[in-house]
């Protein structure tokens, strides 16, 4: 109840705001365009008489710039069947790690979903001053994670400011590429790609058709300890992270699309929280990964690649389990169990084809690995696939009403048990843009 109130108290104060400024700019419309209408009865006098002298608006000051404010969002509908299953707590997105790892995990096969948690909102400003255009974004959606998994819940997406070569707060970790994500209906996307929107501070020395960024950014990670999870010794275990996480891409954009290499390094840490005992099991792993990405155009179709692969780099995967497992150490009496990061490789690759100017369509494949140790339990998460095709249709500008087909699939690690799910989802998006202000 709370939460819901303070999402209306949020909603509301922009939706003020941007009547405000509507407002403001309906007053000045006349002052803009700098003539009025002749009164009823009266003459208006000849255009040559009232023009100004062409050297004296060759003389005029040049505009000031003025501040701007854009609202944005979306309104979207999703409804569907699933002839399988997966965690109730992701009802209406398709993630392999989420379907179950032995039958009838989650029920029985079979159910319908519906929901607007894809619906979002977001407001940007821009700000005149000396050193260049201040930018901000705020944006935020209602799809529940974490605590509010399953739930139409406040969610942000992005929040930051932007000035000249430096940005600071949550957006895209320079380690994912956006662009490559496809035009789908389905929420969460390919698994095999990575997806991070991160708290960061973000420096970019080349801007432009050739981007180069570096950041730091929030470090994170989880672990699982297996078939030992039960063991006291190891639930006093804490993550520890000495150090932000340090990521870099560059990106050549060219007249036939782009290309982007990105880099990750982080340092990942364990502490073991009982030193009085007979065992030490804390330690430690740097977690580093290389993606590389690029969408090639065919005339309005376009082509997204991508490959991924590091160690210790799962949090930063759009849909993968844990970043560190463990390992039997057992000739090691102090240190039977070491922690150790997990090697994962991602592959994806869709088609983005424009039939029309009203019908396009979207068909793809990804798949994610996650190499796995010893002591990992047989039902755990080891290889996702995941595949859609679609059909949209934009009867008028800012309206989308489409139809996809979608299909995912899990194997265990060892016992040989594997899930597979197939979707048909129907969704209904109408975009909303309002600016005000800006250059005149």
């Amino acid at each position: 109840m709370i939460r819901s109130h303070l999402i209306t108290r949020s909603v509301a104060l922009v939706v003020a705001a941007a009547w405000l400024f509507g407002a403001a700019s309906n007053a000045r419309a006349q002052d803009d365009t700098g003539t009025t209408a002749a009164p009823e009865g009266v003459t208006a006098a000849p255009a040559a008489a009232a023009a100004a002298p062409a050297d004296a608006a060759a003389q005029a000051p040049a505009s000031t710039p003025k501040p701007a404010i854009e609202i944005y969002g979306t309104a979207m509908l999703d409804m569907g069947f699933q002839q399988e299953q997966n965690n109730p707590d992701w009802f209406d997105v398709l993630r392999p790690t989420k379907l179950p790892s032995f039958e009838h995990e989650f029920g029985q096969d079979g159910n319908t979903f519906a929901g607007f948690r894809q619906s979002r909102m977001g407001v940007k400003t821009t700000t005149p001053s000396t050193l260049g255009d201040v930018k901000t974004t705020f944006e935020f959606e209602l799809f529940g994670v974490g605590d509010d998994a399953g739930q139409t819940a406040f969610r942000l997406r992005n929040v930051y400011g932007e000035l000249g070569h430096f940005l600071a707060g949550q957006t895209d970790s320079p380690f994912m590429d956006g662009s490559t994500f496809p035009n789908s209906i389905e929420y969460w996307g390919p698994n095999g790609m990575v997806f991070f929107r991160n708290v960061q501070f973000r420096y970019t020395p080349l801007q432009g058709d050739n981007e180069l960024v570096f950041a730091a950014e929030r470090p994170g990670a989880s672990g699982d300890a297996g078939i030992f999870a039960d063991r006291i010794a190891l639930q006093n275990v804490q993550g520890h992270f000495p150090a932000p996480d340090v990521s870099t891409h560059f990106r050549a954009t060219r007249g036939w699309g782009h290309v982007q290499l990105a880099a990750i390094w982080r340092e990942i840490e364990w502490d073991d929280l009982l030193p009085e005992d007979q065992f030490d099991l804390s330690g430690r792993g740097t977690g580093w990964g290389v993606n590389t990405t690029s969408n090639v155009k065919f005339g309005k179709d376009t082509l997204h690649l991508g490959a991924v692969y590091g160690e210790g780099i799962e949090n930063y995967m759009n849909d993968a389990p844990v970043d560190v497992g463990v390992r039997r150490n057992f000739l090691n009496p102090r240190t039977p169990v070491v922690g150790e990061l997990l090697p994962v490789l991602g592959l994806m690759a869709f088609y983005d084809r424009t039939w029309s100017e009203k019908w396009t369509s979207s068909a793809g494949y990804s798949r994610e690995r996650i190499s796995m140790t010893d002591g990992q339990k047989p039902s755990d998460f080891r290889l996702g696939q995941y595949a859609l095709g679609n059909l949209l249709y934009n009867p008028v500008d800012n309206v989308m009403v489409g139809g996809e087909f979608q299909w995912g699939r899990r194997d265990n690690n060892s016992d040989g048990f594997s899930a597979a799910d197939y979707r048909v989802q129907f969704s209904f998006r109408y975009n909303f843009l309002y600016k005000v202000g800006g250059q005149p």
